[in-house]
C-alpha cells in the first residue's frame, strides 16, 4: 500500500475517533464514574470488537469489489446515506447527554466484555466500516482484503491509543462534564456537521 493512502487514512481514522460519539462517550463516562483503569479496560473490549466488524467488512466487501462497479456504488451510496442519518441523529440529540453516572464499581473483566459485547451487537459499526475501507482500497494492486485488514489495524491501535487518552485525562473534566451538560449538546452540533461532510465526500467519491 501506497504511503500516502496509509497517511490519509490514519488522519480519517483519528478525526473520526475523537469525533465525540458511543464508543468515547461510554469510555469517557466509565472513566469519571470509575476510574482510569475501568476507561483502559473499556477500550479493549470495544477494540477488540472491532475485530469482528474488519474481519467481516474484508471478507465481504472484497468479493464486492471485484464483481462490479455497481456493487461498489450500492455500498457506497448505502454507507454515505447512513453516514448522512447519523449526523441527522446528532443534530437531533443536541440538547441530550449521553454521561451515565455509575454508582457501583464494576470489576475490569466485565467491563471488557460489555465493552466487547456493545460493540459486536452494534450493526452500525459493521456499516460504518463498510463504508469507510473499501475508499482507501488500490484496486489495481489486489489483495483487498489484506488491505482492509491492514487499515482495520491502524485503526484499532489509533483507537486504543485514543481511549486510553480518554481515560487517563478523563480525571481533569469530570468537575466540568458533571456540572455543565450543555457542552454535550454542543459536542453533538459539531459532530453532525463533520459526519455530514464525509458522507457527501463519500456520495461523490469514485471507485
Amino acid at each position: 500500500m501506497d504511503i500516502s493512502v496509509i497517511v490519509s487514512f490514519l488522519f480519517a481514522a483519528v478525526v473520526l475517533t475523537i469525533m465525540p460519539g458511543p464508543d468515547n462517550l461510554f469510555v469517557l463516562a466509565q472513566s469519571i464514574s470509575q476510574d482510569k483503569r475501568a476507561g483502559i479496560a473499556t477500550s479493549l473490549g470495544l477494540c477488540s470488537g472491532l475485530v469482528v466488524h474488519i474481519t467481516a467488512a474484508a471478507v465481504g466487501i472484497s468479493a464486492l469489489l471485484y464483481q462490479s462497479s455497481l456493487a461498489f456504488s450500492i455500498v457506497k451510496y448505502l454507507g454515505a446515506a447512513y453516514l448522512l442519518y447519523l449526523a441527522f441523529q446528532a443534530f437531533r440529540e443536541r440538547k441530550q447527554s449521553t454521561l451515565v453516572k455509575n454508582q457501583h464499581n464494576q470489576p475490569y473483566i466485565a467491563l471488557y466484555r460489555k465493552g466487547i459485547i456493545m460493540n459486536i451487537l452494534n450493526p452500525k459499526v459493521s456499516l460504518f466500516f463498510l463504508a469507510l475501507l473499501p475508499q482507501f482500497v488500490n484496486q489495481h494492486v489486489g489483495y483487498a482484503s489484506l488491505q482492509m485488514v491492514t487499515l482495520g489495524v491502524i485503526f484499532i491501535i489509533q483507537a486504543f491509543l485514543i481511549f486510553t487518552a480518554i481515560s487517563l485525562f478523563a480525571s481533569s473534566i469530570k468537575g466540568l462534564l458533571l456540572k455543565n451538560s450543555a457542552i454535550v449538546g454542543k459536542i453533538n452540533m459539531v459532530k453532525g456537521v463533520l459526519i455530514g461532510i464525509i458522507g457527501i465526500q463519500i456520495a461523490f467519491s469514485s471507485k
